[in-house]
């Protein structure tokens, strides 16, 4: 059977009930603004779906470069794509590379009043094309696997607004439903993987996403010698997300060479599965350690990645507690892309151990974040706060994130809340 149509035998379409999601707003407002939408993301986390189902981009012509016949078209003859037409979606557009010069002509020559929504599943890769071909016309935006409040269809949090503007959120109980957050980074939260059963169907999704990547979309943005010791580079990767980069500990592990470890890095960060967290090195009185963390885009990869295929492996891991950070990062990143400005995200470590494992910065104003797969944090859990603070008095609050069902005030400045109360 064809991994790709047995992903879709796995999750029928019988079975799709769509999550509104809460960057619509602005990619709505940025066309307001701007004649080209780039909309960028890993395949499945819900792109086409977005633009199939939100208003107004229902409404417009839609054409994949997944379609033969279109490519070729979009190769040959790329305007007439658009003939008859002010309104399109061009998904999948890194396929076509030509199309984007055709694109900024038809712009250029309508005045700006013909409107493109441009998706993609490559993200550097079509950040660098925008920077060359549309710059000073499109705005560019990425969508990341559901959020647990775009899941639960509720309205979008402005936690993170509102601790830049001072505000604390009030203490007490919140809940989040019975799904304990283990079956949470086992599954994922990528859309199509809501309805599926445990363990046959997620981890068939999963099974068959990987292959994908390795066999069709890695195929076509790289020159990959060896898909065996890609994989595992990837696996490698995995068992180090959360922490600190060292290519040339994951090259030792593999026995890959250091710059092919590298170059499948960058891939992986092209392919919007890993983010590379760099490291907040406004110098001040400490040493700092400068290397980058590494985090997938959703933590049950990461634990499909490392073998973590059941709830008891999980349970006794070296791994929950990274794999649990990765998570949080994911609730970070979500509601934060709806900022305008966006807070630029980061980590911070001394040399000497000290450490927080998220920093937002939005203008002259600092957040900490601390992650801890507990359910009982205790204010000792806060020192790594602290010792930020008193580093970088413009920190305007400490959050100690924690796998509990309770908001609380452990210091002036920091507070204990569940990570879904993040997002």
């Amino acid at each position: 059977m064809d991994i790709i149509q047995g992903m879709n035998d796995i999750h029928s379409k019988d079975e799709f009930v769509y999550r509104p999601r809460w960057i619509v707003p602005f990619l709505r407002q940025s066309l307001e603004d701007h004649p080209i939408l780039i909309l960028a993301g890993a395949r499945q986390v819900g792109k086409s779906t977005l633009l199939r189902e939100e208003e107004p981009f229902s409404g417009w012509n839609y054409r994949t470069m997944d379609n033969y016949d279109t490519l070729e078209q979009a190769k040959r003859d790329p305007a007439a794509l658009w003939a008859g037409t002010d309104r399109l979606v061009l998904d999948e557009v890194q396929k076509s590379p030509s199309l984007l010069s055709a694109v900024k002509e038809a712009v250029d020559r309508s005045r700006r009043k013909i409107r493109f929504v441009l998706s993609g599943s490559q993200n550097l890769l079509l950040m660098q094309r925008v920077t060359e071909s549309l710059a000073g016309r499109a705005v560019y935006a990425s969508l990341l696997p559901m959020a647990w409040g775009e899941r639960a269809s509720r309205p979008p949090s402005r936690l993170i607004e509102n601790l830049f503007a001072g505000e604390f959120p009030e203490e007490g109980p919140r809940g989040k439903g019975e799904e304990a957050t283990q079956d949470i980074l086992l599954r994922g939260l990528f859309p199509p993987l809501e309805t599926l059963s445990w363990p046959a169907g997620v981890l068939g999704w999963w099974e068959g996403y990987v292959a994908t990547y390795l066999e069709r979309d890695l195929r076509q943005i790289s020159s990959v010698e060896s898909l065996p010791d890609f994989r595992r580079v990837m696996e490698a990767l995995a068992l180090r997300s959360g922490s600190m980069l060292n290519q040339t500990e994951v090259a030792r592990d593999t026995g890959v060479s250091q710059p092919t470890v590298h170059r499948y890095v960058n891939l992986l960060e092209v392919s919007s599965l890993l983010t590379r967290l760099p490291a907040f090195s406004r110098n001040r009185t400490r040493r700092l350690l400068k290397s980058p963390k590494i985090h997938w885009i959703d933590p049950a990869l990461a634990a499909y990645l490392s073998g973590l295929h059941d709830p008891l492996a999980f349970k006794h891991s070296r791994e929950a507690g990274a794999l649990f950070e990765s998570l949080v990062f994911l609730h970070i990143q979500v509601p934060s892309g709806l900022m305008v400005p966006k807070p630029r995200l980061f980590h911070w470590r001394t040399a000497t151990g000290q450490e927080v494992d998220f920093v937002l910065e939005r203008g002259r104003h600092l957040l900490a974040v601390e992650a801890k797969y507990t359910t009982a944090p205790r204010y000792a859990d806060t020192k790594g706060l602290q010792d930020f603070m008193a580093e970088y008095p413009e920190t305007v609050a400490g959050l100690l994130v924690y796998d509990g069902d309770e908001i609380l005030r452990l210091h002036e400045k920091i507070v204990a809340l569940p990570w879904y109360v993040l997002g």
